[in-house]
């Protein structure tokens, strides 16, 4: 009879516990930087590596420029075939501006950016870091932006 009365203990300890993580809400993780934004050597593989058609904005890519990473590399879209973005792309390699992007469906970048359902960057905007859908190269998958802020942060 000893023994059951410490049984019924131990049960009733591990279903109190078990109960309590179960009932816990996990925390909700802020967007890590890591998690949305393409590095300088990542792109340059993208581009090493693409087969889309690419028109280049802004100023020249080089990294022996000075203060080259202080720019923002956009890398933006027309085409998205399951995970992979491709088709026309523009990369515009720089600092604050507004990107004309009619047509966008995908957009990577080195730094945070904002994608707007307008020209002129109105309209509704969003953030990079908020992507509701991530493709394959650091893409996220963006139909219907017609412009892109571009920070100087």
């Amino acid at each position: 009879m000893h023994l059951t009365a410490k049984f019924v203990t131990l049960a009733c300890t591990v279903a109190a516990i078990t109960a309590s993580v179960i009932s816990s809400p996990a925390p909700v993780p802020e967007a890590d930087a890591a998690d949305y934004l393409i590095s300088n050597e990542q792109f340059y593989h993208w581009l090493a590596n693409t087969d889309a058609e690419i028109t280049f904005v802004g100023d020249p890519i080089n990294p022996l420029t000075p203060r080259a990473a202080q720019s923002t590399i956009v890398n933006y879209c027309t085409r998205r075939t399951q995970n992979v973005c491709g088709g026309t792309c523009a990369v515009y390699n720089g600092g604050a501006t507004c990107l004309a992007a009619s047509g966008t469906n995908c957009l990577s970048a080195t730094k945070n950016v904002g994608f707007c359902d307008h020209g002129n960057c109105n309209g509704s905007c969003n953030q990079l870091s908020s992507c509701g859908t991530r493709l394959d190269s650091g893409f996220c998958y963006t139909p219907g932006t017609n412009s892109i802020i571009v920070s100087s942060a």
